[in-house]
């Protein structure tokens, strides 16, 4: 019994019942290990938690794919990991409910997705920005296709899913923002 055992105990766990009522001792239990294990290989829940959650996107060399369709490949490739990686699920779940794990979502998706796209040919200090808009409808449409389940997002084709997306990612990508909105309509209010 190793540390591989008690990650993927901790995935299930973390996966089941969520960063805030996953125990290490619950944890020990489905490894069959002793909590004082699961304590000296990791410290605490937190750190164990980041254990669990460490991934890799496996961003593609955007690079590398035609300019034009740049946005529908990055939704194929998060769409193809949000469905064969649990952490990531996992990471999202537990994100919009605990700050240490919403920070280690940001510190991941910044530290990977930026740079990709910084590669691609975007100018570094636009970057950042780009990344943080094409994370917000995949981070998006993960939470509502694969935790929220909402209909009809979550029988959707994945080729369906694809196509309504990829030109908006591909937007955050390349292009440019809108003139700044001067005035603001608002509707009126009902008494």
């Amino acid at each position: 019994m190793g540390k591989e055992t008690i990650l993927a105990a901790a995935r299930e766990r973390f996966a089941a019942d969520g960063y805030e009522r996953a125990t290490i001792r619950a944890i020990a239990a489905d490894a069959s290990i002793d909590p004082a294990m699961v304590m000296r290989y990791f410290g605490n829940k937190e750190r164990l938690f980041a254990a669990a959650v460490e991934f890799d996107l496996e961003l593609p060399d955007l690079s590398a794919v035609p300019h034009e369709h740049r946005g529908t490949a990055l939704v194929a490739h998060f769409l193809e990991r949000w469905e064969r990686d649990e952490a990531l699920l996992i990471l999202l779940r537990a994100g919009v409910t605990n700050e240490a794990v919403a920070e280690r979502m940001r510190a991941i998706f910044a530290d990977q997705l930026g740079p990709v796209i910084a590669a691609a040919g975007t100018a570094p200090h636009q970057a950042p920005v780009r990344a943080g808009l094409a994370a917000t409808q995949i981070l998006g449409m993960a939470l509502c296709r694969f935790v929220l389940c909402f209909p009809p997002l979550v029988t959707m084709p994945r080729d369906e899913v694809i196509a309504w997306l990829g030109p908006t990612v591909q937007r955050y990508l390349s292009g440019t923002a809108e003139p700044e909105i001067t005035t603001m309509v608002r509707p009126s209010s009902r008494r």
